[in-house]
């Protein structure tokens, strides 16, 4: 998935200088239109790509999973399962599987890790409305607000995924710990 999402970045900035060149010396309006198109997708791209290697580069996939931003209240896993999450969550794209593989980490390493995508995608999901300000140069605020409003809920539904997922993995942990206290 990295190397499809960093060739998709390239093809959208590239497609956007030409795009904004034609433009220029054209001046034919859709190449415009076109242009904040292609521009508007590869800010998303590479914000993503970005944003994802800074908090791998801090976090190393470490998070204190008994914080209180990551805890899941029985409200939220509600909401999360009437939502069906269960059903629609291995259709989504996994930027890095080995992350989340069982053979190569402990359950309590794949918890950090799904905190840690967490965060990234909270953060993306908050910087996915950065484009309408672009509106103030270009106009045409309903593509920034369209765009933007659709990469947050996108990135939301990752953030509904990472939640559902840990909490259950939390209460196979606890299990185990007090199976394990019992036994002793």
């Amino acid at each position: 998935m990295a190397k499809k999402m960093t060739r998709a970045a390239l093809f959208f900035m590239i497609g956007t200088v030409i795009l904004t060149a034609f433009y220029k010396k054209a001046t034919y309006g859709p190449a415009l239109s076109l242009a904040i198109t292609f521009g508007t997708v590869s800010y998303h791209l590479v914000m993503r790509l970005l944003v994802g290697g800074a908090f791998q580069a801090v976090m190393q996939n470490r998070a204190d999973l008994y914080k209180r931003w990551y805890r899941v209240g029985r409200r939220e896993m509600a909401v999360y399962e009437a939502l069906k999450v269960k059903r629609w969550k291995r259709r989504m794209p996994t930027y890095d599987n080995a992350l989340f593989d069982l053979r190569l980490h402990t359950w309590n390493e794949v918890a950090q890790a799904m905190c840690q995508a967490e965060l990234v995608h909270e953060t993306i999901a908050l910087l996915s409305f950065l484009p309408i300000a672009a509106g103030l140069r270009f106009g045409a605020y309903p593509v920034f607000i369209v765009t933007s409003v659709l990469s947050a809920g996108y990135d939301l539904l990752f953030v509904m995924m990472q939640r559902y997922n840990r909490q259950r993995i939390m209460a196979l942990l606890e299990r185990k710990r007090t199976s394990s206290a019992c036994a002793r």
